[in-house]
């Protein structure tokens, strides 16, 4: 397949001014000022794409997705749904990772493997993690590193789950065992073999990340906590850690709870952190789209939940360049080109020859999604989706 996207603005993600974009079957096959469609032969082979006042940029990565749904915390009828892939295609997010998050009983890795090549089968890029909340481990082959290095899909480990009333309660030393075998894995694997960690409520926030790192060997990047949007003081714990070198992740499905304290969501606490001095490479947005958001009262009784959604991962990124003047080049990076280098995915993120040919077309006046690419093939076409999951 040939798609030539004539006359769009790309940011790749920084700003390459007005550019042709050839894609070439699955990959970008070339970028220039003008690409002109041959005569003879070819001239029918090539779908030609008018992307005046359009911006063009990378896909977009979602990073934490419970893409065959999560088991609610109301019992068994609050089980969520799994993602489908219009979900996704729509939100402008072609490259997912799975996650398996509080139910580490029903929900299984078998099941997260099979839900991530399904979406592969569908067009989409997904990889996941092995395990869930739960220590030790739940993993495919009852080894973290062996899940790493022999199964292709399966690029790290988590969500692990600390500083919250439903986790294993780790300790230090069963931290560092964890983070050790997914470190070794990716090594021997060339995977990033990086450990998710969900962060709850707990006033502990990131203490137990650092106490593994100052007591072992363990790089401060082997970690990579999520949710440090909850509440105020997981936030300003947040740009601390990062400030020492490690990686934050906003959730963008997440109300924070110190909204009426003056603080806001993810797009205004991007703008603080890069105000603190946090560099971009270091800080992410994901959905946690298709997860059980509960609610608990003070007594750590459940008291209702609603669902994540994918749509809000770019709706943040967009408010953070509408209402928080943050640049575009900047903001989109924490979906696109920080994920990519956080998870050593090395032909996504960014807009050059060669990488895969995921692309989003954004209105350039309003940065609406218009057009959606994944692997060279168009799922979304004047914010219309055109190819459908199999159940949909």
């Amino acid at each position: 397949m040939l798609v030539l996207i004539r006359n769009g603005e790309i940011y790749a993600p920084e700003y390459l001014g007005k550019k042709d974009l050839l894609v070439v079957d699955e990959k970008i096959g070339f970028i220039d000022d003008q690409i002109d469609v041959p005569e003879g032969y070819l001239r029918d082979k090539i779908r030609v794409v008018d992307a005046e006042g359009k911006i063009i940029v990378p896909g977009f990565i979602d990073s934490h997705v419970h893409i065959m749904g999560g088991g609610g915390e109301g019992s068994f009828k609050t089980r969520t749904p799994e993602l489908m892939l219009t979900d996704a295609t729509l939100s402008g997010i072609t490259t997912l990772v799975g996650v398996i998050g509080t139910d580490g009983t029903t929900r299984t890795m078998a099941s997260l493997v099979a839900k991530a090549r399904g979406l592969e089968e569908e067009g989409l890029t997904c990889y996941v993690q092995t395990g869930s909340y739960q220590v030790p481990v739940k993993t495919l082959t009852d080894k973290i590193e062996d899940d790493i290095i022999l199964v292709d899909r399966i690029i790290g480990a988590g969500e692990i789950a600390i500083a919250d009333h439903r986790s294993s309660q780790p300790s230090v030393e069963e931290m560092a065992k964890i983070a050790s075998a997914a470190r070794v894995g990716g090594i021997l694997s060339g995977k990033a073999g990086i450990v998710n960690v969900h962060v709850g409520d707990s006033p502990d926030c990131l203490t137990l990340l650092e106490e593994v790192v100052d007591q072992t060997d363990i790089p401060i990047k082997q970690f990579y906590p999520t949710h440090i949007n909850r509440n105020k003081r997981l936030f300003e714990a947040g740009i601390a850690y990062a400030k020492k070198g490690g990686y934050v992740d906003f959730t963008t499905s997440t109300i924070p709870k110190f909204l009426e304290e003056g603080e806001v969501k993810c797009s205004r606490g991007l703008k603080r952190m890069l105000e603190a001095g946090v560099p971009i490479e270091q800080i992410s947005f994901t959905s946690d789209g298709q997860a059980s958001l509960p609610e608990f009262d003070e007594n750590g009784d459940f008291k209702g939940l609603k669902l994540g959604k994918v749509s809000s991962l770019y709706k943040e990124v967009k408010d953070a360049v509408l209402e928080e003047n943050i640049p575009l080049e900047t903001a989109i990076q924490v979906v696109t080109s920080t994920p990519a280098h956080i998870l050593k995915l090395k032909h996504k993120g960014r807009i050059v020859e060669g990488n895969d040919a995921d692309l989003v077309l954004l209105d350039k006046e309003t940065l609406a999604i218009d057009t959606v690419l994944a692997k060279g093939i168009i799922m979304v076409q004047d914010k219309e989706a055109i190819v459908k999951g199999t159940f949909e």
